[in-house]
């Protein structure tokens, strides 16, 4: 029988800030970075279209 404060929660709430952190810089990343995912998707359609023709 222990008499100390149990934290178990505790854990589990810095987890979640820490994921919502994690998934809150990924969003900025992905957004700053979306022209150039854009281009990089175009011009792999177009080889393949190339490609094919």
């Amino acid at each position: 029988m222990s008499f100390l404060p149990r934290d178990d929660g505790e854990g589990f709430i810095e987890l979640a800030l820490v994921l919502i952190l994690v998934a809150i810089v990924l969003i900025v990343i992905l957004a700053l970075l979306e022209p150039e995912i854009t281009a990089f998707v175009e011009r792999i359609q177009e080889m393949f279209v190339s490609a094919t023709s």
